[in-house]
């Protein structure tokens, strides 16, 4: 029986450390950018087949919560089954279908994440990895400059191991999210401390639009603090007009000295609006189910080769910019409009989830989605290659379709605070 108990322990043990590597898989820190560029390629391609291959068996083995969860969030697979059969009508078939991987990847272990852990146990595995990211880029700065900071394009940046300035910035506003949403029985040195780090991290990153974004979803955390309990029609048009003003202040802030100069000072932000014209003309020619999962910004694409043409600098832009424009570009119209009904969808139940708890780990939901949505403004970050945040999204649709099963919800004042 002890033996037993023991052998049960280092199963769940081993099975947190998985879970932990796949994070840290997503995140992009085996990206050839990254800490890609001193392993052997052999050791990352097992690290990417091997988790491809676990989770598959392991979703087999929980068969029966896995369709269950399918069933209540048939749109959100449905999207995922067009990103992936996307070659069919690919540029770039043979690109297209290699990648195709990626999204079985994600799909799958967000599955099986979700069907596992409790929100709050999927926090805590979020900032251990995270934190392990921090680690990993403290190392890299120092120990591999020219991997772990930026030279030429922004001297003295951090990148970490995450391969470029505002991804580890990005990141690094989700940690903080994440330590903000730890349970209240977690150590408050752990919690603050880790946070501490994350903006630090932040700063360092010199990331201006992750700063930016970082106080505004502080600003819109502290507000849901005093004004959730407003009741249900007001509160979800409140929510919709903070999503909406959390755009337009990204925008602004982040590039209001663009904004004021007009012409005295790169009017098209930093390229992107070059970018996005476009991406936004080409679309117009295949509107409906796009150029296929990648293929337009893949290398060697004629597309990003007008792309780079149009901005003039000799830069390749590795995507859009813009996680919206660059769905619309792999999946079509069709695939944006079944990814907002998604988005729509799980943000009223995380609303719903949210405001019917005092504890921090049950505004999570609530919190990334917001981030998700503003973060995707200027960055891709949605089905762009195998990323953490497309798979944290469709975690929390998973994880939030499998709770409303066990819990009736309703709206009533906070007792405590989420900052607290």
């Amino acid at each position: 029986m002890i033996h037993q108990k023991i052998i049960v322990k280092y199963l769940k043990f081993a099975e947190k450390g998985l879970i932990i590597l796949a994070l840290s898989f997503f995140s992009g820190i085996f990206s050839p950018e990254s800490m890609g560029t001193v392993l052997p390629e052999i050791f990352v391609s097992f690290i990417r087949f091997s988790l491809w291959g676990i989770f598959t068996f392991l979703v087999v083995l929980v068969w029966q919560d896995a369709i269950a969860i399918i069933n209540r969030n048939k749109i959100l697979f449905i999207l995922s089954v067009l990103a992936y059969f996307s070659f069919l009508w690919s540029d770039l078939p043979d690109y297209t279908l290699l990648n195709a991987r990626d999204i079985w990847m994600m799909t799958t272990f967000a599955l099986y994440f979700a069907i596992r852990f409790s929100f709050k146990e999927q926090i805590k595995i979020i900032t251990y990895t995270l934190l392990i990211g921090m680690f990993l880029s403290f190392i890299f700065v120092y120990a591999f400059p020219g991997i772990g900071r930026h030279w030429v394009d922004h001297p003295g940046a951090w990148k970490g191991v995450y391969g470029h300035k505002n991804y580890l910035g990005s990141l690094m506003v989700l940690s903080s999210l994440a330590f903000l949403s730890l349970a209240k029985d977690s150590l408050m040195i752990y919690r603050w401390g880790g946070f501490a780090l994350s903006l630090i991290f932040i700063l360092l990153s010199t990331s201006r639009t992750s700063l930016v974004l970082s106080f505004l979803l502080l600003l819109i955390i502290s507000f849901y603090k005093n004004f959730r309990w407003r009741g249900k029609v007001s509160v979800i048009f409140l929510d919709m007009t903070i999503l909406f003003l959390g755009c337009i202040s990204l925008l602004v802030f982040t590039y209001w000295v663009e904004l004021i100069t007009g012409l005295g000072r790169d009017p098209t932000i930093t390229g992107r609006t070059i970018i996005w014209e476009v991406a936004l003309n080409r679309l117009m020619e295949r509107p409906f189910l796009g150029y296929g999962r990648g293929a337009f910004w893949a290398p060697k694409s004629n597309y990003a080769f007008e792309a780079t043409q149009a901005i003039g600098t000799g830069w390749v832009p590795p995507h859009g910019h813009n996680g919206f424009i660059d769905t619309a570009l792999d999946v079509g119209l069709i695939g944006l409009l079944l990814f907002f009904i998604c988005y729509f969808m799980t943000f009223a139940k995380a609303l719903k989830f949210g405001y019917a708890s005092n504890q921090p780990e049950e505004i999570w939901p609530l919190a990334y989605l917001i981030f998700l949505i503003i973060n995707n403004i200027t960055e891709s970050c949605l089905l762009y290659l195998p990323n953490i945040y497309w798979v944290l999204f469709m975690m929390i649709a998973f994880t939030l379709s499998k709770k409303s099963q066990h819990h009736t919800l309703v709206f009533h004042p906070p007792q405590s605070a989420f900052l607290k």
